[in-house]
């Protein structure tokens, strides 16, 4: 567990910065469609909640990383 919090908390890689930034759009994105107050097609509607749901492990997964000293 130590382990993982000082993962959590070292510096980032700059490749991984962006990773993590696409990763952030991405899951926004997919909410924003999930959110949107018309009515869409169960296909978009399915594709934005995996949008969100790769978006956040994408972003998570990027913050774990660290920089080789």
């Amino acid at each position: 567990m130590k382990t993982l919090k000082d993962r959590w908390s070292a510096k980032t890689p700059t490749f991984w910065k962006k990773v993590q930034r696409v990763g952030l759009v991405a899951g926004a994105l997919g909410a924003a469609i999930i959110a949107a107050p018309v009515a869409l097609p169960a296909a978009l509607i399915t594709a934005s909640g995996y949008l969100v749901t790769a978006g956040g492990v994408a972003a998570a997964l990027s913050q774990l990383t660290k920089e080789d000293k």
